[in-house]
């Protein structure tokens, strides 16, 4: 419904209107029906906010200021919010945010989500975001005065506040085994176990600025870990890809072999795939880069291998200081299965974090940190052994540096007799 009328208590919102138009979903729709539909509160509320936003995109100038709000032992979580226009809209001069975590993988019951919304009807203004940018359920308009109540429920309930500020932020994982036939790991399981063990640099911000983990199952990174998380776990496999050859020639005969070939052949970025002419697919396993396209196109003939686990990137993030990012392989090839190979994720989550906590600059990304200081430089503080799977691309420059070559490439033979379970010993005569 289009407003212009003052009479009838609502502010005016030509600016706005507009937006409610079109076949996309409007967020201005969204807040008209809880003005007009919520409860008595929140329907004061939201019709200020209404006219603030609408006084915003006239002015073209937001009219929110932060300031400092919490809820007891907590030192983030907490967006505040304060109108700077309080005498015209009185009703939404206070406007906070509560950053909650969601539960790992995002399983909610309709029950659980139904009492989310009752607690934010009771001390919020009805306005909810499953979920935001961040990761987190925004709750979004509370007063200073309702803000510890609604946390005291929503904890009670089960659930906590996220992160904010220069702090570890909320962790994010796709929905991965639980529905998912192309996940490599327990996304779950790593999400709680890294997130259980660093919770204190979460709530009580102390680092130099944001530090954010994203677990993928698989390489399609359906939460976006590899571009947009300082630490990104991906699910992925060391074997070959497994081929159902009866459902390869079940999909050529139901799409073509052009179809297949402009589909899946022309499209393997490594061109590491082959059509044979039975109608059998053929693949290099060496050269896979395990993409996901193939697997995506032809999801019933093709499946991840059997040796599966994850690899590390570190450092994706978007703007500020030098641009976008995407993440530095790390880890190439970890195993994510037992007891002990959780408490060896754990641990780099947690010399990653220290390591940032003590030589990151201020408003600094782990990512600009390694760009500053160089990848050698960062592996070394972290004891991790340089892998040519850390290349980004080959070098542009034909001059090399070959100092202490032999001791490195002693290390290196060393490294690797030991990864086989030989010894090596030294020369004695």
């Amino acid at each position: 419904m289009k407003d212009g009328d003052p009479t009838n208590g609502k502010h005016p919102t030509p600016m706005l209107d507009p937006l409610e138009d079109g076949p996309w979903p409007s967020f201005v729709k969204g807040l008209k029906r809880l003005r007009d539909e919520g409860s008595e509160g929140n329907r004061k509320m939201m019709n200020d906010l209404l006219g603030q936003l609408n006084h915003s995109y006239q002015e073209q100038l937001g009219f929110w200021k932060g300031g400092t709000v919490s809820v007891f032992g907590y030192g983030g979580g907490i967006i505040p919010r304060f109108s700077e226009v309080a005498d015209k809209f009185p009703e939404s001069k206070e406007f906070h945010t509560l950053r909650v975590m969601p539960p790992a993988g995002y399983h909610y019951t309709t029950d659980v989500l139904r009492k989310l919304c009752d607690i934010w009807e009771r001390h919020g203004s009805g306005l909810i975001a499953f979920h935001g940018q961040s990761g987190d359920i925004m709750f979004q308009g509370c007063t200073t005065e309702n803000t510890q109540k609604a946390f005291d429920e929503l904890n009670e309930l089960g659930f906590d506040l996220g992160g904010a500020g220069p702090a570890l932020r909320t962790a994010m994982s796709c929905v991965g085994h639980a529905r998912c036939e192309q996940s490599c790991y327990d996304e779950v399981r790593a999400h709680r176990t890294i997130i259980n063990t660093l919770l204190d640099e979460m709530h009580r911000p102390a680092l130099p600025y944001k530090f954010k983990f994203k677990f993928s199952g698989c390489a399609n990174d359906c939460v976006n870990a590899i571009h947009r998380s300082d630490f990104a776990v991906i699910g992925t496999w060391r074997d070959d890809i497994k081929i159902d050859q009866d459902k390869v020639k079940e999909h050529i005969a139901e799409k073509g072999r052009k179809y297949t070939i402009d589909t899946v052949v022309s499209m393997c970025p490594t061109r590491a795939i082959s059509l044979n002419d039975d109608d059998t697919l053929e693949i290099d396993n060496r050269s896979c880069v395990r993409c996901m396209h193939c697997i995506n196109v032809m999801t019933k003939a093709l499946s991840p291998g059997d040796d599966k686990g994850v690899s590390i990137l570190v450092g994706g993030k978007r703007a500020l200081k030098i641009g976008d990012l995407m993440g530095t392989m790390i880890i190439p090839f970890m195993k994510l299965e037992t007891d002990e190979d959780f408490e060896k994720l754990t641990e780099l989550a947690e010399n990653m974090v220290e390591f940032f906590a003590d030589n990151a600059l201020e408003h600094e990304r782990i990512g600009e940190t390694i760009d500053r200081i160089g990848l050698p430089a960062f592996l070394e503080a972290l004891g991790i052994d340089p892998d040519p799977n850390m290349v980004n691309h080959p070098r542009t420059s034909c001059f090399v540096r070959t100092d202490d070559f032999d001791d490195e490439a002693a290390k290196w033979f060393e490294r690797k007799a030991h990864a086989a379970g030989m010894t090596v010993g030294s020369d004695t005569d």
